[in-house]
């Protein structure tokens, strides 16, 4: 049966756009796609609706992407598209520039099609703390398709998107990667640009995309990775063209199974399948050996210690004054208050608050200081294992996608959904989620590959590897 144009890859695509005509015949077809089907899954806030938007005036020649429609985490500043981190204090900021990582799209031919909905200022793991709207899992409208980064996620697999970027401070693209049954890459911290990405926490931030494979991803990141002088945290490292190892084969590839990431609370039916990920690497070649992260079990308390703590400094700037809600009160504090107890919701609330504690006076060196020393703990597992092995595998979440409502006046049992996650970010190395198999339910289980500093090539190979032997990802949701 022939495929239809919103179903293409980024590599389709760009074929297909080899003939100029062709680029808005996609763009057509993804609008009408987005019009039947983002009623049902609400990934999007808004999305370009007429054809005629792309003109096609500059030029394809050398150009990557050219006439590819992305569409971008609403925490991602698109010039004259408002931005608002799906939050109510920022409805109306329409950003007077493009983020770093979208300029590098522009640059290479692609366009912006839509604006994806996410948890308000990336503070969730379910996409239902969206001040617009929860976004719904494509494969079962009855559940969440994981957080910040859901709409991302969902856009990908119910082909209303071709490719989304996301952001990941804990786990915001892994996790609804997983749940979706997307690819979707957390790079290294320093790898891309986070100049134009609203801070959540800036030790911990990083852009990555959500693609429908693998090589898709390595396409992407050839084209948003790479050093800016915009941000302070951008690594002035050397990136290699992702796509020339991707076929590569995995024999030799050293693998770890972190003994740590094995225990109770992972759900049977995920852990089977990602065992069942690791015979097929060792079937290809690999030599997988059971290795230890010490520190794993504190990773989660002292991602919500940093991780709060930095958002509670970063979103003081909210405060009615210069932009978005600005609540009519008769003086300043009641200005200030007023705007900041309407315009915020309540998790956002609830982390600014425990940010705020763990760095108040007499709780500094009790709670921010220790974590800090334990994250540096955590970081030095990861560069004792990489001594080891090139690659580590687990799980990217402990369960597969849970109902609307099931977590949602729990937060401590949501935070727990990041488990396997969080400590990428903590230490700084890059992960990649790959989708590896379907629950007795027909919901995806998403299998995590963690790398060295800087080395997305071995991940990318890994990956594909193992894609193109179980091909997963052909299987769609039937909408």
């Amino acid at each position: 049966m022939a495929k239809e144009l919103y179903e293409m890859t980024v590599v389709e695509a760009v074929n297909h756009n080899k003939d100029e005509k062709n680029v808005n015949e996609l763009l057509s077809s993804l609008s009408k796609r987005a019009e039947k089907v983002n009623p049902k899954v609400k990934a999007y806030l808004n999305w370009k609706t007429e054809a005629s938007e792309f003109d096609g005036k500059t030029s394809k020649d050398g150009k990557s992407l050219w006439g590819v429609p992305i569409s971008i985490k609403d925490n991602i500043c698109t010039h004259g598209w408002e931005t608002s981190c799906s939050s109510k204090i920022l409805k109306g900021y329409i950003p007077p520039y493009d983020a770093t990582v979208v300029n590098k799209l522009k640059n290479e031919g692609a366009f912006i099609f839509a604006k994806c909905n996410m948890d308000e200022f990336a503070f969730g793991s379910s996409c239902e703390s969206s001040a617009d709207f929860p976004t719904l899992n494509p494969w079962d409208l009855e559940r969440v398709p994981g957080g910040s980064s859901g709409g991302s996620a969902s856009s990908v697999a119910s082909d209303e998107a071709i490719v989304a970027l996301g952001s990941d401070t804990g786990g915001s693209i892994r996790q609804p990667a997983s749940f979706c049954g997307v690819v979707g890459l957390k790079p290294t911290y320093g790898r891309v640009s986070r100049y134009g990405l609203i801070a959540f926490g800036s030790s911990l931030d990083q852009i990555g995309p959500l693609t429908k494979n693998v090589e898709d991803n390595a396409r992407i990141m050839n084209v948003i990775a790479g050093y800016d002088p915009k941000d302070s945290t951008s690594a002035n490292v050397e990136v290699p063209d992702y796509t020339q190892t991707l076929t590569k084969n995995v024999e030799g590839l050293r693998i770890g199974i972190p003994k740590e990431y094995f225990i109770d609370g992972l759900d049977p039916e995920v852990e089977a399948a990602v065992r069942e990920a690791t015979a097929m690497y060792e079937k290809l070649g690999a030599k997988v050996k059971e290795i230890s992260l010490p520190h794993t079990k504190y990773a989660v308390s002292v991602y919500y210690i940093v991780a709060t703590a930095e958002a509670s400094s970063n979103l003081a700037r909210f405060d009615g004054v210069q932009y978005g809600y600005r609540h009519p009160s008769k003086d300043l504090v009641e200005m200030y208050m007023n705007t900041r107890s309407q315009g915020f919701g309540e998790e956002v609330k609830r982390r600014v608050l425990l940010g705020t504690f763990v760095l108040s006076a007499g709780y500094y060196d009790a709670y921010y200081l220790k974590a800090q020393k334990v994250r540096t703990l955590i970081k030095k597992d990861f560069d004792e294992a990489f001594k080891e092995v090139d690659v580590i595998i687990s799980p990217t979440a402990p369960t597969t996608a849970f109902k609307l409502n099931e977590k949602k006046e729990d937060p401590l049992s949501m935070y727990l959904s990041d488990i396997y996650t969080i400590p990428s970010n903590l230490a700084g190395v890059p992960s990649i989620s790959i989708p590896c198999g379907y629950d007795s339910k027909g919901l995806p289980i998403g299998l995590q590959l963690i790398g060295n500093y800087f080395d997305e090539a071995t991940l990318f190979r890994a990956g594909y590897n193992y894609e193109q032997t179980m091909h997963w990802n052909d299987k769609k949701p039937s909408i």
